[in-house]
């Protein structure tokens, strides 16, 4: 079975995070870059589900050149080689452009299945996984909190406010996974060796047939208008209890709008 898993470099969120001045995208150089948290329980879904049938788990990542430090980690945990689409015309790309460039790689390199994490944690749009499915016209089945893989169908328990829904399809599929369907490993000294020697394939956008009009700032549906940032913390609010104290707490939280 040929398994890409999708992941995403984004912002350490025990950093702090800017956007650009010049055209309010993430400043990616204002901290440090680690692997989306979530798209660690793809990789561990594909490697299981690579141990139970067979063939190869293939990691496909989008963003500049500095992302490769999260495809070495996919690569340590046991992938088995990486296709990194990195070009200069892709920044400032929305979801809705970004899908439409990893369709297109996606076409280019096959696969049986994909499987990405249900969101990420700069964005938080939790939309490629359908927007994907939606380009490369196969069934999407998101938030799966279990997996199983029989001959050409797939079926995955989708996690629900009420507990979940069973929902099987054919392959190819795309399939987004939340936190609770696995506990990804830590990379041994070995896995963070040998993927050293693992291949990486570097497309741009020529080399995938990516149009250039469709991707890039230019061509976004949605963008940042204005932003400012926060401002300092004020001195908190004290409440003294002369015997009306519930009474001032329920005042000042209703002022707030909290209740």
């Amino acid at each position: 079975m040929n398994i890409v898993v999708c992941v995403k470099q984004v912002p350490d969120t025990a950093t702090e995070r800017k956007l650009r001045s010049d055209d309010k995208t993430l400043d990616r150089d204002a901290a440090d870059g680690v692997v989306n948290e979530l798209d660690e329980y793809a990789v561990e879904e594909a490697l299981t589900l690579q141990k139970a049938h067979g063939g190869e788990v293939t990691v496909l990542t989008m963003g500049p050149g500095k992302a490769t430090d999260t495809i070495r980690k996919a690569l340590a945990m046991g992938a088995d080689k990486a296709v990194h689409l990195s070009d200069d015309a892709l920044h400032g790309s929305d979801a809705l452009s970004t899908s439409y460039a990893m369709a297109q790689v996606l076409k280019k390199i096959g696969f049986d299945l994909v499987i990405l994490g249900s969101e990420s944690t700069d964005a938080r749009t939790g939309v490629l996984a359908a927007m994907l499915a939606e380009r490369l016209g196969v069934p999407q089945l998101t938030l799966a909190n279990k997996v199983e893989v029989e001959g050409g169908s797939i079926t995955i328990q989708r996690l629900t406010d009420y507990g979940f829904d069973r929902v099987s399809a054919s392959l190819p599929a795309v399939v987004s996974v939340v936190e609770k369907i696995n506990e990804p490993r830590y990379p041994s000294f070995k896995g963070i060796m040998s993927a050293k020697k693992k291949p990486v394939e570097t497309l741009g956008i020529a080399d995938a047939e990516i149009d250039a009009a469709q991707v890039g700032l230019g061509a976004a549906w949605s963008e940042v208008v204005d932003f400012a940032a926060a401002p300092p913390r004020s001195a908190g609010t004290v409440v003294k209890d002369e015997g009306d104290g519930g009474v001032k707490a329920a005042d000042f939280l209703a002022s707030k709008k909290f209740i």
